[in-house]
């Protein structure tokens, strides 16, 4: 399974970026895919996450508000729009799928992207 991620980038504080995690060819229905990140010398962690059979959002204390998840079906194709960028968002987003329920949790993660670079500071 291939997870093709992009749009990160460099941002000022306060800025947006739209991620991107395209996955040709797979069948999400019955899967929950999202958004992980690590900044240098910490754990990853999850960020967001939606379930895509019926859209259900799951958001992690530290983005909600700020954040948001959407897919579009007919590419396949999952978003992360960010907004309200601070630097302690700084770091490398992965797009990942988990199974059945979405968790956030990185060690039930069953496929994992590669990842892009968001890098925030003025």
């Amino acid at each position: 399974v291939q997870l093709q991620a992009s749009g990160g980038g460099w941002v000022q504080p306060g800025g947006s970026l739209r991620l991107s995690c395209e996955v040709p060819g797979f069948s999400l229905d019955y899967y929950c895919i999202g958004w992980f990140r690590q900044a240098p010398g910490k754990e990853r962690e999850g960020v967001a996450c939606i379930t895509y059979n019926d859209g259900r959002t799951t958001y992690a204390d530290s983005v909600k508000g700020r954040f948001t998840i959407s897919r579009d079906n007919a590419k396949n194709t999952v978003y992360l729009q960010m907004s309200a960028l601070k630097p302690e968002d700084t770091a490398l987003y992965y797009c990942a799928i988990e199974s059945l329920s979405c968790t956030l949790i990185a060690s039930l993660v069953e496929y994992w992207g590669q990842g892009t670079l968001v890098t925030v500071s003025s």
